[in-house]
């Protein structure tokens, strides 16, 4: 989810509307991002290279060529907001995590999530249920942004749990709907999904005092074939990085192997966006990064954290509406996004948000 006031749900931003990263995350500095409209921050440029070998060159071509051929993308018209309806309303015997009633982003919590074996149970309880929610909203017919918003918030209303959005930061919904060329964090409204789009659906829940977080980029009817394969590729990074997690494993794995595969075909990995603890609380360290890096940490047996890197099509810079939440690709090309929930063990990784 966010991590500041503009920003969401089950990713976490580096930086917030006026911020660098560096005064949200301990100094830790990434490249700003503007709101629209707002003079881009200079940046620097970091190449990175390296030798192909045959049989790699070999793959690369042999990409290119099929990107040529089927990599045409139907032109859509921009993502225009539509109209936001009331929050709607939690029963009072509903337990609400500490930040609903402070319109404040909560701090980052710097305590790593790590379970005993009743923590453990609980994780998988809250994972399974938003695994399940989203699995149900996903087959939706066509319908409003607003329409999954209602059925997401019911759903999770009557399994006797909180959905995490709703009241976070001031978030005024309960899911991010990201329709198209947005990145993370729409806010449900009444825009129609129409023929061809896609829509990355992120739910929380908060049940029994735990956090399960998980989201997955759907298709709407039909799909072209160019974005049908930054879906599919999202979903093979984000599980090629799940691979290689496993107790006493680095981080920075994480970055290299996503950032590897989605080069393989021509796609940006957004640097902004992060993974993140998640447990009792909704986002703690350590921050998760999808991109290449050099951060130092491992991994613990029994620690909980996202994996959900964000692919586009084009440019990863981006530009934020003025509702300080929906933030979409500044040259308007499709994005996709999937994530889930991992426990770590001690050889590999349990996926807590699959049903």
């Amino acid at each position: 989810m966010a991590a500041s006031p503009s920003h969401l749900v089950s990713t976490m931003m580096t930086c917030g509307p006026h911020q660098s990263f560096e005064d949200s995350f301990m100094g830790i500095q990434l490249r700003t991002c503007p709101l629209h409209g707002n003079k881009s921050v200079p940046q620097r440029l970091f190449v990175f290279s390296r030798r192909l070998s045959g049989l790699e060159e070999a793959m690369r071509i042999r990409r290119s060529r099929e990107l040529q051929t089927t990599g045409k993308v139907r032109k859509r018209p921009p993502l225009r907001r539509g109209k936001v309806s009331a929050r709607l309303p939690v029963p009072e015997h509903i337990q609400k995590p500490p930040y609903v009633n402070s319109t404040l982003l909560p701090e980052l919590s710097s305590e790593p999530q790590v379970h005993d074996s009743e923590g453990i149970a609980r994780m998988r309880a809250a994972c399974k249920l938003a695994a399940v929610v989203l699995e149900n909203a996903g087959k939706m017919p066509s319908v409003t942004t607003n329409e999954i918003d209602k059925a997401v918030h019911e759903m999770i209303i009557d399994a006797g749990a909180y959905p995490s959005p709703l009241g976070y930061g001031g978030f005024p919904k309960s899911v991010c709907t990201s329709v198209n060329e947005c990145m993370c964090h729409g806010i449900p409204d009444s825009r129609q999904l129409q023929d061809g789009d896609i829509i990355n659906i992120d739910v929380t829940v908060y049940l029994d005092g735990y956090h399960g977080d998980t989201s997955k980029t759907f298709l709407c009817g039909n799909v072209d074939e160019a974005a049908k394969r930054l879906v599919r590729v999202t979903e093979e990074c984000m599980h090629r990085a799940i691979s290689v997690c496993k107790d006493g494993a680095s981080f920075k794995k994480i970055g290299k192997r996503i950032s590897e595969h989605a080069e393989r075909f021509g796609y940006n990995v957004v640097e902004r966006f992060v993974g993140h603890g998640v447990g009792q609380v909704f986002h703690s360290h350590p921050i998760i990064l999808h991109n290449r890096n050099d951060r130092p940490g491992r991994m613990i047996e029994g620690q909980t954290f996202t994996i959900e890197p964000i692919l586009t099509m084009g440019s990863t810079e981006c530009v934020t509406w003025d509702d300080n939440w929906t933030t979409l690709t500044a040259d308007g090309s499709l994005a996709a996004q999937c994530e889930h929930t991992i426990l770590i063990t001690r050889t590999g990784a349990e996926i807590l948000t699959r049903c």
